[in-house]
């Protein structure tokens, strides 16, 4: 029989990240519906309301007072993989199908409390969501040793601090405790280990038949800060540079089979490298740095623009690592990520219509930090293009209903991945291409007392 490293054929390559959210690599951008319809520009310089707390607390000093917000944002992202010439490493077309659409409706809530301790001073705190995702390909489709499920989900606790040092420069400070959590799984091709290993397995098994399935799942909490500051300009005009910092998560967690084959239990490599167990991995969710710039034209009309980078290239190769049994120690999976660092880039404008009624749009163009080299069935992550719309009603001068729709142009996809494994029959290589969109629309109140 073959030596083969059965700790790496075992969990078909998971790692622990997430695609497909509505930023890019696997980062939300939705945290407030007043700043979706300017498609988030000038988020750190237009402090419009209490959620400023997560764009750049040093807005907090713009409030008018005491303020509560609520929203919640639906985003539905729709996937699809189009094949063309998948195979196994023995150049037969890979079975299966296209994997359906493998976007998943996803609600994500934000919530801010901003109080005025004094004049110069406002504290702050902060819920939402900075890091999700889901996707779901269906059970057979060509790259399921490969991926099925990828569920990424993390929860942001913020309190924060600013202060108006005069009446041209306010400063702010964040705190943040995230949690998150992975659940991630892939078929594993038991036909072909049993075909080339064990003769069969006594079941007379074949490449690519007899699938089995690993989930590994993972969570943990750390810690992090941010922090920002805004220049009164003029009357009309405020810039801002805001900063967040890194999150380093080391996820703790458990890997499971189904399916294995009963003739596994002749083998101690087999039995030891498909046994369920604890593992853990590394993560490092990416700082990011802003400059914003918002300009009142006149009592009608207000503009506003964004730069933001986000370090991505953290984001390197993911590993996955056994902590009991006798492979602990040993790599479960290991996949090279190799991102790159983005730029995100957007424009805004904002009519009001009667005193009531604010109208807004928003463009913006954010890039990839994936390369073809390195997209896989986990990360077809492309160049998108915004395009927003929004609008706010005040009910009363303390309360207000903002509602915001984004529609995201995400460029197709083309993806040519071979299985990370050294195992040359495992080396099946999934090719074609992903193409898709994404829909989001927001609802917030906003009260201010």
């Amino acid at each position: 029989m073959e030596k083969y490293n059965y700790s790496v054929i075992a969990a078909g390559l998971l790692t622990f990240i997430a695609i497909r959210a509505s930023a890019n690599g696997f980062a939300l951008n939705e945290h407030s519906a007043s700043g979706l319809g300017n498609a988030f520009a000038g988020g750190g310089a237009i402090a419009e309301d209490a959620s400023t707390i997560f764009f750049n607390p040093a807005g907090m000093t713009y409030l008018p007072d005491n303020q509560l917000v609520l929203a919640v944002h639906v985003i539905r992202p729709f996937t699809e993989f189009n094949n063309n010439g998948s195979h196994s490493s023995r150049r037969a077309a890979t079975e299966g199908g296209d994997g359906g659409n493998s976007g998943d409706w996803a609600f994500v809530p934000n919530i801010y409390f901003a109080k005025v301790l004094n004049q110069n001073v406002r504290l702050g705190i902060g819920v939402n969501v900075p890091f999700a995702y889901k996707t779901d390909y269906d059970k057979g489709w060509v790259g399921r040793y490969q991926a099925l499920k990828t569920e990424l989900t993390t929860v942001n606790i913020n309190p924060s601090i600013a202060f108006k040092v005069s009446d041209k420069i306010s400063l702010g400070l964040g705190f943040s405790a995230m949690r998150t959590n992975a659940d991630l799984t892939n078929a594993v091709d038991f036909g072909t280990i049993c075909a080339t290993a064990l003769s069969g397995c006594g079941i007379g098994a074949t490449f690519q038949h007899n699938d089995g399935f690993a989930r590994v799942t993972g969570n943990d909490w750390d810690f992090g800060w941010n922090a920002g500051t805004i220049f009164q300009v003029t009357n009309a005009t405020r810039l801002a540079l805001a900063y967040r910092s890194a999150v380093h998560q080391k996820l703790q967690g458990h890997v499971d089979y189904d399916g294995i084959p009963a003739a596994f239990a002749l083998s101690p490599a087999l039995t030891a490298g498909f046994s369920n167990g604890s593992v853990s991995a590394k993560l490092t969710t990416p700082d990011s740095a802003s400059a914003s710039m918002f300009h009142q034209i006149n009592h009608q009309w207000d503009v506003m623009a964004d730069l933001t980078w986000t370090h991505w290239s953290v984001f390197q190769d993911q590993i996955v690592i056994r902590t009991s049994g006798a492979m602990a120690g040993r790599i479960l999976s290991s996949v090279p990520q190799n991102w790159d660092s983005t730029v995100r880039v957007s424009l805004g404008a904002s009519y009001r219509y009667n005193d009531a009624l604010k109208l807004r749009v928003g463009l913006a163009y954010d890039q990839s930090p994936v390369s073809l080299e390195f997209r896989t069935p986990r990360t077809p992550n492309s160049d998108r293009t915004w395009l927003s719309l929004g609008a706010n009603y005040r009910f009363t001068l303390t309360s207000s209903m903002d509602i915001g729709y984004t529609h995201i142009f995400v460029n197709d996809a083309s993806l040519n991945k071979i299985t990370d494994t050294s195992i040359a029959v495992l080396r099946d290589t999934v090719e074609g291409s992903h193409d898709g969109n994404v829909n989001i629309f927001s609802v917030q109140f906003t009260h201010t007392f």
